[in-house]
């Protein structure tokens, strides 16, 4: 182990308790177990099941709800490229289990399995990567944990980073522990970068130029099936003429500002139609209590999805208190606003209501979305706002002109069909890590 993991380690283990606090903590407000009778310390010292002699294993790691949503099509492109390998999906959030959970159920396909993936302690790491036997670890994004991935090396399993990224805020605090970072991207065998500026970033901090490709974004390879669609129609016919605009993916401190901006719409939208609705979609689950109880003290009548309950006419604000319903609530709007962003998050994902057609809004804060962005915005497919006041002057502009709704969302539409392919490239390289099918 070099000097810079030892260190690592030492301070994993001496920080434990908080770190332990954290994880209980975040099981019990999300009530996300793992499986029956599994207990947290269980789940996270990765003592999982072996995977049985002969039985070849892929291993892909998301971090959260976002992250498996945009390896969707990853998993699916794995699943039906290798059909003798089963595919283990990792997540580190409680929240990213519950969707990785949802994503195998609604396949029906006991070859997508769903676990927990340890903290990065070094025994457990070892253990993980010993019972699991993965035949290649696909690492999402900026999801780089050191004892794992040496953990890897050491039992000769190919590692890949695959939609790779490092935004300019990451970066300048990868940049502290260069040296931690250096042996770590030595157990990469090959990085997809999303980006130039990513991959100049990840060399920078240690990782081969000859191991690194830039790929483009795996978002622009979206799903958007069927099912989403169908769900979308009905949702749309059953609100009706009534217009719609879509806040998802929001964080503490944005709802202020939207049911704010919300108000100003609801008071000013004039054309002779039924008041405008909000269907507001908190990023996280332990929050929807609360921003439910924001609405009301907004003085804005509130529906919530979770409950069955259905937006009236004078409701002001449909609550999407679900998990997996983002895109299709996306699919019902007139308007779509990509939360994360009117507060120094860095966004989230602008491409999911543009490839449903649907006008995309954004606020300032775009660090993790940046080159997503400059694209949308090149092809005139995106609409920023500084503020909560511009949000409502925007909304109210745009749903009294249909014409313009009409051509942002065609714009996107098509932004995101000229930039599919980051999926083929990404498996072209991990076919030469892979073993024969």
């Amino acid at each position: 182990m070099g000097w810079a993991r030892g260190l690592y380690s030492a301070a994993l283990h001496l920080l434990s308790p908080l770190i332990w606090r954290r994880v209980r903590h975040e099981h019990a407000l999300t009530d996300s177990r793992g499986g029956a009778g599994e207990s947290p310390r269980t789940l996270r010292l990765g003592r999982i099941p072996e995977t049985p002699p002969g039985e070849r294993m892929l291993w892909l790691h998301c971090a959260s709800v976002g992250e498996v949503l945009a390896a969707r099509p990853l998993i699916e492109a794995l699943l039906a490229r290798y059909p003798a390998h089963r595919l283990t999906l990792t997540t580190m959030t409680a929240t990213g289990a519950e969707r990785a959970r949802a994503l195998a159920a609604a396949r029906d396909d006991a070859r997508l399995i769903s676990r927990f993936i340890p903290l990065d302690f070094p025994a457990a790491a070892a253990r993980f990567v010993s019972r699991l036997r993965p035949e290649l670890a696909l690492l999402f994004e900026t999801e780089l944990w050191p004892n794992l991935m040496a953990a890897c090396r050491r039992r000769g399993v190919p590692v890949a980073v695959v939609n790779g990224r490092l935004s300019p805020r990451a970066f300048r605090g990868y940049r502290r522990l260069r040296p931690l970072m250096r042996e770590a991207l030595a157990c990469v065998d090959w990085l997809a970068a999303k980006s130039s500026a990513d991959a100049e970033r990840f060399e920078w901090l240690g990782m081969a130029r000859e191991r690194t490709a830039v790929v483009g974004s795996l978002k622009f390879d979206i799903a958007t099936d069927d099912t989403v669609i169908g769900v979308s129609q009905r949702l749309r016919t059953r609100l009706g003429e009534r217009p719609v605009w879509v806040a998802g993916s929001t964080h503490e401190g944005e709802e202020t500002r939207l049911l704010a901006a919300h108000a100003r719409l609801r008071e000013s939208y004039s054309k002779p139609c039924p008041e405008a609705l909000l269907v507001l979609v908190p990023r996280h689950p332990q929050r929807f209590d609360a921003v439910a109880a924001l609405c009301a003290r907004a003085g804005m009548r509130v529906a919530r999805r979770s409950r069955g309950e259905w937006p009236t006419g004078e409701c002001a604000v449909y609550l999407g208190d679900t998990m997996g319903d983002l895109l299709a609530l996306y699919g019902a709007a007139d308007l779509a606003f990509v939360g994360g962003s009117l507060v120094p998050i860095g966004g989230h994902n602008l491409l999911e209501p543009a490839a449903l057609g649907v006008p995309v809004l954004t606020g300032p804060e775009l660090a993790n979305f940046a080159e997503v962005a400059e694209t949308l915005l090149a092809a005139d497919a995106l609409v920023e706002v500084a503020d909560e006041a511009a949000l409502a002057a925007a909304l109210a502009e745009l749903l009294g002109d249909p014409a313009e709704r009409h051509r942002l969302g065609e714009a996107g539409r098509a932004v995101v069909a000229a930039n599919r392919g980051a999926l083929e490239r990404t498996l072209e390289g991990l076919a030469r890590l892979l073993p024969p099918k």
